[in-house]
């Protein structure tokens, strides 16, 4: 990547030029805004000058180049789909968090960076009562439907309730009340953990539980529930829903927490499934076996061999490595374009053995 900071320079294509996952990566950034005290918005647009087509609640996966190391992260889509000239990521600073510290320190207006997108699955569907459930930096996708709802104008049947760790934390905060307030069927709650920093503070504070729930959507039976936030929050937010009566189908999360499985659905390939193979990282100088019905990823992690990842199910992409020598079955999600599989790359989160592997990792 590119961090120069030369003056922006002019965007080249013609305006109705639409950017091609398959072919387009490269990315200018426009803008970077300060949200909160650890969290910042960062503004991207084509550097070919292409508009984007994407459904809110998608994510970018970016792809870095980390001090020599290549890094992939995935940031969902904050900004509104109608907004097509651009789009927002709105990233939250780790603590001791490689790329999220890279970025808030580093990236800024005038510099490329290569992504991967739009991708995922979490989106909107049909109907128009929902519950939107964000915890912390977990509010990005849910953001962007409802800067959709209010760019749309359609009408609007959504509770947002956004959990955070102080009042200082609620991320959009003073955009989600003014819009609350001209967008009719919108209701939102705050529910931040303590009232750190902000004594002042009105509103109710603490966790989400069943109670509270309950009295602020006594409806939530009726409703699609979409939740995005840490793993507790949305282990929380899932128990909530299911003894409030929401239908599994109607419940809908989306994270990137790498401790999810892998996904059951990926299919067996019978003639492999009773063989073992020999499955070598040539960078970490390890080699492990892999059945033939396991995924590479799930095996790596049990040896622990590193690979970064994130979904587990060949969706988000961050888990691409090179495949320097053998073959194997591959069922993704869209994590992956085809020219980087005819250039050797695979998911390992989805990916078993037909031989055996060498792996440049």
């Amino acid at each position: 990547m590119d961090t120069r900071s030369p003056q922006t320079p002019a965007l080249t294509a013609a305006p109705h030029d639409t950017w091609n996952p398959e072919q387009d990566d490269a990315l200018l950034c426009l803008d970077v805004q300060a949200e909160t005290h650890d969290v910042k918005t960062f503004t991207f647009a084509s550097r070919d000058g292409k508009r984007f087509a994407f459904k809110a609640g998608q994510y970018f996966l970016f792809d870095l180049d980390h001090n020599g190391d290549a890094e992939s992260r995935c940031y969902s889509i904050s900004s509104s789909p109608h907004r097509t000239n651009a789009f927002s990521v709105t990233v939250k600073r780790v603590p001791g968090g490689r790329i999220s510290n890279w970025l808030h320190d580093t990236l800024i207006p005038g510099a490329t960076i290569r992504a991967n997108g739009p991708l995922g699955h979490f989106v909107r569907p049909p109907g128009r009562k929902l519950l939107l459930l964000s915890g912390g930096s977990g509010i990005t996708p849910v953001m962007s439907m409802v800067r959709e709802l209010v760019d749309s104008c359609d009408p609007a049947d959504v509770v947002f309730m956004h959990a955070a760790r102080t009042p200082q934390d609620l991320i959009f905060r003073d955009e989600l009340a003014g819009i609350a307030r001209k967008l009719k069927g919108l209701r939102l709650h705050f529910l931040p953990e303590s009232v750190v920093g902000e004594p002042s503070w009105s509103g109710l504070t603490g966790r989400i539980s069943i109670d509270y729930v309950r009295l602020a959507v006594p409806d939530i039976a009726d409703r699609i529930v979409m939740c995005c936030g840490p793993a507790p929050f949305m282990v929380a937010a899932r128990h909530i829903a299911t003894e409030l009566g929401v239908a599994d189908a109607n419940y809908l999360e989306e994270s990137f927490d790498a401790a999810v499985i892998d996904d059951p659905a990926i299919p067996v390939v019978p003639e492999a499934a009773a063989k073992t193979f020999q499955v070598t990282f040539s960078k970490q100088s390890r080699s492990i076996e892999v059945a033939g019905e396991q995924t590479v990823l799930s095996c790596a992690k049990k040896a622990g061999v590193r690979i970064p990842s994130s979904c587990a199910n060949g969706v988000c992409g961050t888990c691409k490595s090179k495949l320097t020598s053998g073959s194997v079955d591959m069922s993704h999600n869209g994590g992956i374009r085809q020219r980087e599989i005819d250039a050797g790359f695979f998911l390992p989160c989805c990916s078993k053995p037909l031989s055996d592997l060498v792996i440049e990792r």
